[in-house]
């Protein structure tokens, strides 16, 4: 299997049929955090060649390194566009994609323009987007919409222009707002996008449970720093952990039911 073939998938997963090499495969291991040093950027790659991952999601500044490192791997290097804010310039945030693409990025997790996505002015956030994913077409565009910061409409009404600006994902957060991935939110933006669009949950997710309560509300991909934990959990009770996660699967928020925070 080629590393576009691993990476294709945006539909949910089929749990109940889930191993590990599955599970590692919805995992982009993330080294994103402002402090990490070049050491531990180069222990996390370990990881995640050793875990085999889907990707390593990096810093910018660490894209050259990780690309390197990963050839001859089925791991994608991946990095982050207008990161954690999202309110740089259209013109920053486009040169900043391409230029990731050129340095050997196979998909890129673009952060929305927050504030104009909360203020409505959703056909701004959708332009800006469409002009990044045309910039880096074929290369798949993840947006991140920082959710935390949204009530569920606002969600809702941000899953709908990443579908219009052509992006392959959507995705809930940075891992630096106030909150991280929750289950029902998962499942309202997958109830939004459909099967045939991908769901990328990130923030907190630093158990098994954790990673399969996402997935099993519509995730197929999901930002994680913990991965050897979650796989060391996984060979000691991966059926467990996968059966109880079935059973306890999410309905999806509606946009006008109550805010994530007040409703877990």
């Amino acid at each position: 299997m080629t590393m576009k073939d691993r990476l294709a998938n945006r539909a949910p997963l089929d749990l109940a049929g889930l191993d590990e090499a599955a599970l590692m495969g919805v995992i982009d291991h993330s080294i994103l955090r402002p402090e990490v040093t070049r050491a531990e950027v180069e222990a996390a790659i370990d990881v995640a060649i050793e875990w085999n991952t889907a990707t390593i999601c990096c810093r910018p500044a660490d894209l050259e390194l990780v690309v390197k490192r990963l050839r001859g791997t089925e791991v994608g290097p991946t990095t982050v566009i207008g990161f954690p804010h999202g309110a740089h310039t259209t013109q920053i945030k486009e040169r900043e994609a391409v230029l990731a693409v050129d340095q050997g990025a196979v998909e890129i997790d673009v952060v929305v323009n927050i504030g104009a996505l909360r203020g409505g002015d959703l056909g701004y956030a959708r332009d800006e987007l469409a002009s990044i994913c045309y910039a880096v077409a074929p290369t798949p565009v993840k947006v991140i919409l920082e959710t935390a910061y949204l009530t569920p409409e606002q969600v809702e009404a941000g899953c709908r222009i990443v579908v219009e600006a052509r992006a392959a994902f959507v995705k809930n957060g940075t891992g630096y707002s106030p909150r991280g991935a929750e289950p029902g939110e998962i499942a309202l933006m997958r109830r939004v996008v459909g099967n045939s669009f991908g769901v990328k949950a990130a923030g907190g997710v630093r158990t098994l449970d954790a990673l399969l309560a996402v997935l099993a509300a519509g995730a197929c991909r999901c930002g994680a720093t913990a991965t050897a934990a979650i796989a060391a959990e996984w060979r000691t009770r991966g059926p467990e952990a996968v059966a109880a996660a079935i059973a306890a699967r999410p309905a999806a928020k509606t946009a006008t039911g109550p805010a994530a925070s007040e409703e877990e």
